[in-house]
């Protein structure tokens, strides 16, 4: 995982003249504080720093990755994908990359998409990172929104193994609620050019002023949530034979303290059971998940032999769950001394390689241009 170095608190909002205070930030939420990017931090410098220390972890290279899907709302740029950048800077040059946007529920959905490419023997070593920075879409004098959200990426590497470590797994979408939660402004419905102009010359097309900012109708999302995080998590304990005094993690989306403790009670989980790290992220979209896996294994929740149920919502609406028998030994510092160097190495050669090709296109462009060569 990895998570900017900014911390944002709740009386940051305060001091800043929003009408709140950190009690009822807190009580309403249970956010504490957050994580915001810098301005030069795009979402595939977060992708590539979690991706890193995953293969560090998992003691394979970049080289033996044969996909990667970047779970993201908020991509670099609208193309090329963020999975290729990612790629790209890895070093992960026998690998296919792309981008899945399913909001807050991509996490999940990569892991399902990519636990297929496995299951059907099309990819051997499949790398997941879902990373979000919604912070540069909200609103600061939205109370309702601003509060909520915080920049981070997790990561994990899917590989083929004898016993199947995802169990079953479940997707969803309601088309119906795409306007409870969205982000109107910037795409091919409200565009940014003048394309599609009405018989006056105006963008007819064009987003209203504001449309660029992340909208939400809360309390709408809130039961929605709710009912469809359990419901999703039933179908995956259910269709993989697991009873709740079986389960011995339970990993919600980290959208809201509230939402993830209704969705315990509802599947009969004990608080000991269930992981929260809202507190200290707020609501990082794809990357909650990942990052909450992630934080329960450093703090010995994960054994082996465990059975773990993910399940997250999102904009869309989409929803997605996953009961996951976990089978990896927790790794304890017993990996080769040499994963390091050579990652750094790979990293360099990557960086190296692409800063030729680049010149080299660039040379016969010139070459191209010069001599009137036509496409």
């Amino acid at each position: 995982m990895y998570v900017p170095s900014t911390v944002v608190t709740n009386d940051a909002f305060v001091k800043m003249g929003l009408d709140t205070t950190d009690e009822w930030i807190t009580s309403r939420t249970g956010i504490e504080e957050r994580r915001l990017v810098g301005r030069d931090e795009p979402t595939s410098e977060l992708a590539v720093k979690a991706a890193r220390r995953a293969l560090q972890v998992a003691d394979v290279h970049a080289s033996d990755i044969d996909l990667i899907i970047v779970a993201t709302c908020t991509p670099d740029q609208v193309m090329p994908s963020t999975a290729s950048l990612v790629q790209d800077k890895l070093g992960a040059k026998r690998a296919g990359a792309f981008d899945l946007n399913a909001a807050c529920a991509g996490f999940a959905y990569a892991l399902n998409m990519g636990a297929a490419q496995i299951e059907s023997r099309r990819a051997k070593r499949v790398m997941v990172i879902g990373a979000d920075e919604l912070s540069i879409y909200l609103d600061w004098k939205d109370r309702g929104t601003c509060i909520l959200f915080g920049d981070g990426a997790g990561a994990v590497l899917l590989q083929s193994a004898d016993t199947p470590g995802i169990l079953t797994s479940t997707v969803g979408s309601d088309g119906s609620g795409a306007g409870l939660l969205n982000i109107r402004g910037g795409g091919s419905k409200y565009r940014v050019n003048g394309n599609g102009a009405g018989p006056n010359g105006t963008a007819k097309h064009r987003a209203p002023a504001g449309d660029q900012y992340l909208r939400m109708n809360g309390q709408q999302i809130f039961r929605w949530a709710t009912q469809m995080m359990t419901e999703a998590a039933e179908q995956v304990m259910r269709e993989s034979g697991l009873k709740p005094d079986q389960i011995d993690l339970f990993i919600p989306h980290q959208a809201n303290l509230r939402i993830i403790e209704a969705t315990a009670r509802k599947l009969g989980l004990p608080p000991e059971k269930v992981f929260s790290n809202v507190s200290n992220y707020g609501n990082t979209s794809a990357a909650s998940i990942p990052i909450a896996l992630c934080e329960a294994i450093d703090a010995g929740q994960i054994e082996v032999g465990d059975n773990i149920v993910l399940t997250s919502f999102g904009a869309g609406l989409t929803w997605s769950a996953l009961a996951v028998h976990w089978t990896q030994e927790i790794p304890t510092g017993g990996k080769s001394p040499w994963t390091p160097f050579r990652q750094q190495l790979d990293s360099r050669m990557a960086a190296v390689q692409s800063a030729l090709k680049r010149q080299e296109r660039r040379v016969r462009s010139t070459i191209d241009e010069r001599l009137g060569r036509e496409p």
